[in-house]
């Protein structure tokens, strides 16, 4: 723990205040992640996918683009 903390540049205390209570500020999570090596993970949670509801996000389907029809249809 006190070489992660170290290594990611945020105090022993908030490690373990984040490890018992789960509350961390943004930076300090985002140094953690670098830390760990994680980088490309945490990416992750920042992906650009458009959702048409909360059904289609929970599922993890991508929303296929919808196609617009002419007047006559």
């Amino acid at each position: 723990q006190r070489a992660l903390a170290l290594k990611a540049g945020i105090s022993f205390g908030s490690l373990r205040r984040f490890e018992s209570s789960g509350e961390i500020s943004l930076r300090s999570l985002i140094m953690i992640a670098f830390a760990l090596g994680m980088e490309d993970d945490f990416q992750k949670l920042f992906s650009n996918q458009t959702y048409q509801s909360i059904d289609d996000l929970l599922n993890g389907s991508k929303v296929k683009q919808r196609k617009r029809g002419g007047k006559n249809e």
